[in-house]
């Protein structure tokens, strides 16, 4: 019997589209495993598409770096390298610490209320408990941290790497405790931007990159085991 809990409903989107965002999700919320072969037949039967949409999304999720192509065995979730995670965190904490420091800065009572918004859809998401939900709220709120920061250049080279950075916090959300203390950096973070604090907003922004690098870095280490 057929696996359905892959298969979409058809709408406006294409099927590639749809087909494609499933799969993203899927292997962010790790119904596909690091490592685990994609085999083109049965992903056809659980998303009812063809042979050739699951191809071409297939391609794009390795462009993504969320698929790799193994000698000998074809296409596999993508298991994420350590050394460059620790590039990606470096990254994160140096970006998100400049754009919470400048919205401490200069970012206007609308923009700040803007980003009270977004974090409580962000709380919201944590208290739903569904990680894919988690991680679209916390993007969403990045999105207007970097907007109401006036950082777009830094913005673009964060969202080429929101793909990478989604399957490593997803990681870090299906850690077990992480959903106080991620809660509590995110008002810290958020209260130095009320107080007009930038030194504390940077600070805070980076301790909580620094929080979540550490428990992707223990989760890798794990995994390879």
């Amino acid at each position: 019997m057929a696996d359905d809990t892959l298969r979409i409903d058809r709408s406006a989107k294409t099927l590639r589209t749809l087909a494609l965002e499933r799969m993203r999700e899927a292997i962010m919320d790790f119904h596909f495993q690091p490592g685990e072969r994609l085999v083109e037949r049965p992903l056809c039967d659980q998303l009812g598409v063809s042979r050739s949409v699951v191809r071409e999304v297939l391609r794009q999720l390795e462009a993504e770096g969320l698929v790799q192509m193994v000698p000998g065995h074809g296409p596999a979730v993508a298991k994420p390298d350590l050394g460059r995670t620790d590039e990606i965190y470096e990254l994160r904490a140096l970006l998100e610490g400049i754009a919470a420091r400048a919205c401490a800065t200069s970012a206007t009572k609308e923009q700040i209320a803007l980003l009270d918004a977004a974090l409580e859809k962000l709380l919201e998401a944590w208290a739903s408990g569904a990680p894919v939900e988690v991680m679209r709220a916390t993007a969403s709120f990045y999105e207007v941290l970097f907007e109401a920061a006036d950082k777009r250049i830094a913005w673009e080279i964060v969202t080429g790497l929101n793909v990478r950075i989604n399957q490593l916090r997803s990681m870090t959300i299906a850690s077990e405790n992480r959903r106080e203390p991620a809660i509590n950096e995110m008002n810290a973070i958020m209260d130095a931007i009320r107080a007009r604090k930038p030194e504390e907003a940077e600070a805070a922004a980076r301790r909580h990159v620094e929080s979540a690098w550490r428990i992707a870095r223990d989760a890798l280490r794990l995994r390879s085991l």
